[in-house]
């Protein structure tokens, strides 16, 4: 018979692994890890978060960088999660991926917390906002728009 310490988790075990991983909040508290295995390279993960969070937004030159690591700490969120849900893991495994799963959660929420990420976006908006303070411009001073300027302007 397999000893205790790398017998797989039972079956209320892996739904309490889980229930602790999806728990809400699950992430108040928790630290980022200082480094984490990601795509079987090793991340400086505290390092690389604390280092973008410094800043009030991502500048051009980091954003595929930054877009880049939030995508693979997904995917490896996702496999960590399904290592658990497949119950092919010891309790002493289980609470370790418990952990890592909770702590990339915090690295997530710091890196989705940024200021705005898609600055092109943004100035699309806003030059579409000044586009269009322009042309009301416009159509004021060549009085095609009804206002109170229009009717004393013109007939002088």
């Amino acid at each position: 018979m397999a000893s205790a310490a790398t017998a797989t988790v039972k079956e209320f075990e892996r739904k309490q692994l889980l229930e602790r991983v999806n728990r809400e909040g699950a992430t108040v508290g928790a630290s980022i890890p200082d480094e984490i295995e990601v795509q079987g390279e090793t991340v400086d993960l505290r390092e690389f978060v604390f280092e973008i969070k410094r800043r009030d937004t991502v500048p051009p030159g980091e954003r595929e960088r930054v877009e880049t690591a939030k995508r693979n700490l997904r995917r490896e969120r996702l496999q960590r999660v399904q290592r658990i849900e497949d119950g092919d893991v010891t309790r002493e495994e289980g609470e370790a991926l418990v952990e890592s799963v909770v702590g990339i959660d915090r690295a997530l929420n710091a890196l989705e917390s940024l200021g705005p990420v898609d600055l092109e976006g943004e100035m699309e908006r806003q030059e579409a906002a000044d586009r269009k303070r322009w042309m009301r411009f416009l159509r004021q001073a060549l009085g095609h728009e009804e206002s109170s300027s229009r009717s004393r302007g013109r007939g002088r």
